[in-house]
């Protein structure tokens, strides 16, 4: 299996040329628009999900599942923002902590449809029929959904609480000063890596592949939550400054918004699986559009 942290001996630019035409064969846009469909369906029972799982954790803390919830609130742009929070809170005020918890596994499979759609999804970019047993293919798409979303409080208790956490276990060793100087520096480093964490996993555990390696962060990871920062900021830029959804689809405007986004979301997460294939099949990707080639090359002489 080629390097991949060595790009499989490719160049950055031959990469990407590669890349975008993987992209370009396997459809990803058109998969991106069916995942954002499944993300939509998935996303709210995630979140009761992850409330519940506060809730199990934290006990009576409802400042800090409210403070947490807010902060995974934000990372959807503009008026969806404020949809997503709005459920959240709904969420929070009808459902006692028995009631969540009650609902724990039932969040969590419901929240699984979208990550069953993301596994399906690189199965076709990796090229690899789905073998597992159907016990076997639920148990990781569950399991796949249940580490991201404790990824995802890792992330957020980090940016959060990571300070006042880790400040209260520095002054009991005697090393606060230390850590006051250290904390700001690796915070966000931290962070990140939760993040392309994340993507590993999905890309190791989700298709059904015989041989794997696992790193820690691979470049589909790298390229996928970098792809998925940028594009998302700018979204956001561009909805600041030239928001015309919600003038045009009144209260839709924030649900179309959402589902923009979760497009983006697919797209990078496929757009990372497509690099990390990319660098371990260059040979046969090179090949196959080689053969594409002359297969319409000669059509079109025939024709």
């Amino acid at each position: 299996m080629a390097s991949l942290w060595k790009l499989g001996g490719l160049t950055p630019l031959k990469l990407a040329q590669l890349g975008i035409k993987k992209i370009d064969h396997d459809e990803l846009s058109n998969r991106s628009a069916a995942l954002s469909y499944y993300f939509i369906l998935a996303l709210f029972p995630m979140f009761l999900f992850i409330v519940s799982l506060i809730g199990l954790i934290a006990g009576h803390a409802s400042q800090m599942r409210e403070s947490i919830m807010a902060a995974v609130g934000h990372l959807a742009p503009g008026s969806a923002s404020g949809l997503v929070q709005q459920v959240v809170h709904q969420t929070l005020k009808n459902s006692g902590g028995v009631k969540l918890a009650a609902g724990l596994l039932g969040a969590l499979w419901a929240a699984s449809g979208g990550m069953g759609a993301v596994v399906t999804s690189l199965n076709v970019i990796y090229k690899t029929k789905e073998t597992r047993p159907l016990w076997k293919q639920k148990l990781t798409v569950v399991g796949l959904t249940l580490a991201l979303a404790l990824l995802i409080l890792v992330a957020s208790a980090l940016v959060l609480y990571g300070g006042s956490i880790g400040q209260l276990i520095a002054s009991q060793i005697g090393m606060s000063k230390v850590f006051s100087i250290v904390w700001p520096i690796v915070q966000w480093p931290l962070t990140f890596f939760a993040m392309f964490l994340s993507f590993s996993i999905i890309y190791y555990y989700g298709p059904d592949l015989e041989q794997r390696k696992w790193y820690w962060v691979t470049p589909g990871s790298a390229v996928g939550v970098v792809l998925w920062l940028v594009a998302s900021v700018g979204f956001r830029i561009y909805l600041h400054f030239f928001n015309s959804y919600s003038a045009m689809y009144g209260s839709l405007g924030a649900v179309i918004i959402l589902m923009l986004w979760l497009y983006i979301t697919g797209f990078a997460i496929l757009v990372g699986g497509e690099t990390n294939w990319v660098i371990e099949n260059q040979d046969k990707t090179e090949t196959a559009f080689e053969n594409e080639k002359r297969r319409v090359e000669a059509q079109y002489k025939a024709a």
